[in-house]
């Protein structure tokens, strides 16, 4: 079967695609930067084929660090109304993409849902819905074969999915060389648990890994991005950057490389819970061994003691993180470790991700990222606080907080009141 060339081949030939020309508008750079790191892995542009109504997105080097936000439902609550409401906050707070996890309920309905209800991208762990039908069918997921793995893939990929996370450096040498080390917590992705779980019951190679021509593939025939899957991801601070983590990076660098040479955008997904004097040394570390792919990190969480805060805990290693040249942040919510997030988790998530997203693009000196600083600056020195309310990156919040406490003049706030610094405190000329 002929396929069409993917925009990793078209890149490479040195065509500028519509999906380029406009990210590149959104990124506000030239429609030849993302040209360029698109033909050399540096960036990759999200884009099924065979979807409508999506927003291409680039990220990766020198663009704009991107927010993750997940939905999806549990066997306890596969509620599709509720999913939508969590998209439509998750959207209104800025998130660039969104993945539905969804492990309840009619997965498949509740995804095309989604994709029809948005314009972000959409990204979905394949190994969830395959390891559910199978229970719901009335076998235990390890009658799961890979066979059926591939088959969800390929669904997925048919209604529009944009980029899937697949767990293939899950290998039998990688667990192996964790077992040996030992660790704290295990395995504590949910798809790497369960790939872990079926090569030791069958005593076989995982079939992503194995059979990994197979998932190019369909990859090729969608112009998906694949997201190579951190499985062995530490699951606390003890098991950061341990050999399993390590060896299982070592593998995805070389898949990443597979999968470029057949024309697929690939991005790496990462760590996880990491301490704060380790987060530098993991995304260059990553960032070497996979070439410069676009980097992809769950946090990283920098405590383990904080439930109930861990969109902050994951806030601060994100900033790191991206800082030091992550480009794509996973959100992380207040409920994380707790519970399936409500509508107002993911409002938090996302917001404290783009928070620490916005504060490593100054760092990086992203295109436009200073700026906006400046001109909230600018605006508290006039003592506007319209401005200074539209400026921010909640509004709303920003809103709430300055009316619920009314000052007796306009142009001051109840903390100084009539003491207030900016009014009295002019020494400069006026901006």
């Amino acid at each position: 079967m002929s396929v069409a060339p993917t925009l990793l081949d078209r890149a490479r030939r040195g065509e500028v695609t519509p999906e380029m020309v406009a990210a590149g508008r959104a990124e506000n750079v030239e429609p030849e930067f993302i040209r360029e790191g698109v033909a050399n892995g540096t960036i990759v542009v999200t884009r099924n084929r065979v979807r409508q109504n999506v927003e291409p997105l680039a990220i990766g080097a020198g663009l704009r660090t991107k927010v993750n936000a997940n939905l999806g439902t549990s066997k306890d609550r596969a509620d599709l109304e509720f999913e939508l409401e969590k998209l439509r906050v998750a959207e209104a707070a800025g998130a660039d993409t969104v993945m539905d996890l969804s492990t309840g309920g009619p997965i498949t309905e509740i995804r095309r849902a989604i994709l029809k209800r948005t314009r972000l991208p959409l990204g979905t762990v394949p190994i969830y819905q395959a390891a559910v039908e199978m229970v719901n069918r009335g076998h235990p997921f390890l009658d799961l074969t890979g066979d059926d793995l591939f088959a969800a893939i390929r669904l997925q990929a048919e209604d529009g999915v944009d980029f899937v996370t697949v767990h293939c450096g899950v290998t039998e040498e990688s667990v192996e060389r964790l077992r040996r080390e030992g660790r704290v917590l295990d395995v504590v992705s949910r798809g790497g648990a369960l790939t872990v779980e079926w090569m030791r019951y069958h005593e076989a190679q995982n079939p992503l890994f194995e059979f990994y021509p197979r998932l190019l593939e369909i990859a090729r025939e969608f112009d998906l991005v694949l997201s190579l899957g951190d499985g062995l991801r530490p699951g606390c601070l003890a098991d950061a950057t341990d050999r399993g983590q390590i060896q299982e990076l070592i593998v995805i660098g070389e898949l990443c490389d597979r999968g470029r040479d057949q024309g697929v955008q690939v991005m790496i997904e990462g760590p996880g819970h990491v301490p704060l004097h380790q987060i530098e040394a993991n995304i260059l570390l990553q960032k070497r061994i996979c070439h410069g792919a676009p980097f992809y990190v769950l946090g990283p969480l920098v405590t383990d003691i904080a439930p109930g805060y861990d969109h902050i805990t994951s806030a601060i290693g994100g900033a790191i993180a991206a800082m030091a040249g992550a480009d794509f942040l996973c959100y992380v919510t207040p409920s994380e470790h707790l519970r399936l997030p409500s509508v107002e988790d993911v409002h938090e998530g996302v917001i404290a991700a783009r928070i620490a997203g916005h504060a490593a693009d100054i760092a990086k000196g992203i295109p436009g990222a200073i700026e906006r600083d400046l001109a909230m600056a600018q605006a508290r020195k006039r003592l506007d606080w319209e401005q200074q309310i539209q400026l921010s990156l909640d509004p709303a919040r920003a809103r709430e907080l300055r009316e619920s406490s009314p000052p007796l003049e306009d142009d001051v706030c109840t903390m100084c009141g009539e003491l207030c610094a900016i009014r009295h405190g002019k020494v400069s000329k006026s901006s």
